[in-house]
């Protein structure tokens, strides 16, 4: 609609500077011809548009010259203030920050947009930690000086505790970028690039000495190649177990086994585990939906600790006190 080209002319030329008539065109993808009529049509309305001629010309806004139209559909409004990031924002430190650009934002709107932002915000809320994820548990007091390493290109030496021996060990890197996964913070760094969890890192320093960052390192493809070359290892060294699940309970990567019925229609699967320490922490979270028939040094570590919980149970508790 020509309404809505002549507000993205209008917001790109504030944002953005001057731009020839071929620039706007290809932005907006529309012709030469069409921007023309646009612009003149702004400048019938008011709005302070001149062009310069020759080479370096193109078209501009008067200097000082700021409209609060944002440009924004009502979907894209409601996108806006769906977003749940103030938790991390303020893990950032950039909480105060956030706050003041959606009052803004807000302020800008037309009455009919803020309705719907406000309507959005009131009925939606995006949590994405888990249920069992204590909300002071994982603190993450370096990450604000990550970040700011990040922004600036800043080497750092960091202290940092990894689940392998030796477990407590020292880096020089350089930090890329940060990803929030399951409301845990990693941050992806040369070199490698490989990855850290933000609270297991022990110590930070902040050197003076910066970084060049790679041309066309992209965070987000790096985070997708990672996530699959995890998954990728985690079954490796293909382990497997083979296990009993109740009607209705079904596990990733699970291979049904031929075999006859079982009478309470339960099935028999084969299922890739990471190592016997992981499966039995994952398995026991399914109770009595699961029974493991294979490898025999799984079974017999969950039968203990079954035996462990049904004697600590059976029991009543213990008080301290008179």
């Amino acid at each position: 609609m020509k309404s809505s080209r002549l507000v993205s002319i209008l917001l790109l030329l504030q944002t953005r500077g001057r731009m020839t008539a071929a620039q706007l065109a290809e932005e907006l993808e529309v012709s030469v011809r069409t921007v023309y009529r646009d612009v003149e049509a702004l400048g019938a309305a008011g709005v302070p548009l001149y062009g310069d001629a020759g080479h370096a010309g193109g078209y501009r806004l008067l200097d000082g010259y700021r409209t609060r139209l944002t440009g924004l559909t009502a979907d894209e409004a409601e996108a806006l203030f769906l977003a749940g990031v103030p938790g991390p924002a303020a893990q950032l430190g950039l909480g105060p920050v956030l706050a003041a650009a959606q009052l803004k934002v807000r302020a800008a709107l037309p009455a009919e947009l803020r309705a719907h932002a406000d309507r959005i915000s009131g009925r939606f809320h995006l949590d994405a930690p888990g249920w069992y994820t204590d909300a002071g548990a994982d603190e993450v007091p370096y990450l604000p000086a990550v970040a700011d390493a990040v922004w600036n290109n800043r080497i750092l030496h960091i202290a940092y505790r990894r689940w392998r021996e030796p477990t407590d060990v020292e880096r020089r890197v350089e930090p890329y970028g940060l990803v929030l996964k399951a409301g845990r913070w990693y941050v992806v760094a040369a070199p490698g690039p490989r990855t850290f969890r933000v609270d297991q890192i022990l110590g930070i320093t902040v050197c003076d000495e910066v970084f060049t960052r790679p041309d066309g390192f992209d965070l987000a493809a790096h985070w997708a190649a990672y996530q699959r070359g995890f998954h990728e290892w985690l079954h490796q060294d293909r382990r497997e177990a083979v296990v009993r699940l109740a009607p209705g309970v079904t596990l990733a990567r699970a291979t049904p086994l031929d075999g006859p019925a079982e009478d309470d229609d339960r099935t028999v699967v084969r299922v890739p585990i990471e190592s016997v320490e992981h499966a039995h922490g994952a398995f026991l979270r399914l109770g009595a939906d699961i029974e493991v028939l294979e490898p025999p040094e799984l079974r017999e570590r969950i039968a203990r600790t079954v035996t462990e919980l049904a004697a600590r149970y059976g029991n009543p508790p213990v008080h301290g006190g008179d």
